[in-house]
């Protein structure tokens, strides 16, 4: 199953070494744009390992440019989608000198969803060993999605002994019975088995997929945050998707088929103006609330055809926020309303981390909190270095939390792996049983 989504689950990554660096090669396919990375992880220290951090990172290849092919997360075009994957793959390999083969690729397609499910077995001696956590947690990874759904990650979230739940470590106590709580992420097949297919057409392996938020989440929640309770919300080009942290553990994933693309859509539409004009003056000029000011300050606005003799309009700045604020009061609705629906509202508290590139747009925080009615920070990738100036942003936040995310992969790795299995990122067969010889010996 290495690299090959099967009928029922993604391919799980194999675990980092704690021995040597290894190279990291990640692909986030969004609606707005495509960015690659490339990043060097570096064993951290014992003394300084921190929770979900098991390596300091270093990016040494950076490659991004408008999506192509890509509507709400979906493939529409593969070829137009290969064409833009191979791109900037191809500007991430030569600016870190490697060859990629293989990546590990965000998913924010396919509706995704949470299931909750439990597994338990019977415990052979007195005290609970690490070999019977690993049975348990077999047990649990062997939980397959309804027809036509695909298992993204299932994650234990907690543990029970005897019917006791809410243990984090039963290794060294004592009962009959251990269970595991798992949080399983399923979304729908054949969109992602799509997104596989054009990152295999550009010759390019997928090494796992994890979903958006869970992605976003791992780059810019900090660790109390997680522990205690926060929604990451990834307010995309073409999708919102929401990831719940509790316990420093995500325990709920949704996503609505909106994003910041429909407020440009709505811009062009309202303005008559053309897409690329709007984004601009999205970018330039919006606002989600409006001010006294914005009466007075007058924006000219492109006509749509360059040949029609149709001559520019101006229009008052506040016409931009009367357009862009419903659709955004629309977006952190359907939030809240999942948040509510999910039965994980309670466990948030009062905090919300909104990410993505949309996040940015200015006003955005503001009537988040009197909609959520939560506290709501913006949040940015955390804890990378190398990363260029242009990548520091909020629109960058899945793409550094797929470099994260092999540092934490270890919780999912329950199947039986197969001996042939490749390492993440870099290089051909010789590369590969090189770095099979070094970590083994």
């Amino acid at each position: 199953m290495s690299g090959i989504v099967s009928e029922t689950r993604v391919p799980r990554m194999r675990p980092l070494t704690t021995r040597r660096p290894s190279i990291v090669s990640v692909l986030d396919v969004g609606s707005t744009k495509i960015c690659c990375l490339v990043a060097k992880l570096k064993p951290r220290e014992a003394d300084k390992l921190l929770p979900g951090r098991t390596h300091t990172i270093e990016v040494i290849g950076f490659g991004h440019q408008r999506s192509r092919g890509v509507k709400s997360g979906v493939v529409v075009d593969l070829d137009a989608a290969e064409q833009a994957i191979r791109m900037v793959v191809d500007s991430a390999e030569r600016m870190a000198g490697v060859t990629i083969e293989s990546l590990i690729v965000n998913v924010s397609c396919g509706r995704l969803g949470s299931e909750a499910f439990s597994a338990n077995v019977l415990i052979d001696g007195e005290e609970v060993r690490r070999s019977d956590i690993q049975r348990v947690l077999e047990a649990g990874s062997l939980h397959t999605a309804h027809d036509g759904r695909i298992v993204v990650h299932s994650l234990p979230i907690g543990y029970a002994l005897d019917g006791n739940r809410g243990i984090d470590d039963p290794c060294g106590m004592i009962g009959k019975r251990l269970g595991v709580d798992m949080h399983v992420v399923t979304a729908d097949a054949a969109p992602v088995r799509n997104l596989e297919l054009s990152v295999n057409r550009s010759h390019l392996d997928v090494e796992t997929m994890v979903a958006t938020p869970y992605a976003s989440g791992l780059s810019t929640l900090a660790e109390d945050e997680a522990e205690l309770g926060v929604a990451a919300v990834d307010i995309g080009g073409g999708t919102t998707s929401i990831a719940v942290f509790a316990g420093g553990q995500v325990v709920h994933v949704d996503a609505v088929p909106l994003g910041g693309h429909h407020i440009t859509t709505d811009l062009a539409r309202g303005l008559s103006t053309r897409l690329q004009d709007a984004e601009r003056l999205k970018t330039l000029h919006g606002s989600a609330i409006g001010t006294a000011a914005d009466e007075r300050r007058v924006l000219t606005i492109p006509p749509v055809g360059e040949d029609d003799g149709d001559a520019a309009t101006q229009v008052p700045r506040a016409l931009l926020s009367q357009i862009i604020g419903p659709r955004i009061e629309e977006i952190l609705e359907m939030v809240r309303d999942r948040l509510n629906q999910s039965g994980f509202a309670g466990r948030i508290g009062k905090r919300v981390v909104l990410t993505g590139g949309s996040s940015q747009l200015t006003g955005l925080p503001e009537v988040a909190r009197r909609i959520l009615g939560r506290n709501v920070r913006l949040g940015r990738p955390l804890g990378v270095a190398g990363l260029p100036e242009a990548a520091r942003g909020a629109s960058f936040a899945s793409a550094v939390g797929l470099l994260i995310y092999p540092q934490v992969a270890q919780i999912e790795q329950f199947e039986v792996r197969s001996a042939r299995q490749k390492m993440t990122g870099t290089g051909g067969y010789f590369s590969r049983f090189g770095n099979w010889i070094r970590e083994s010996f």
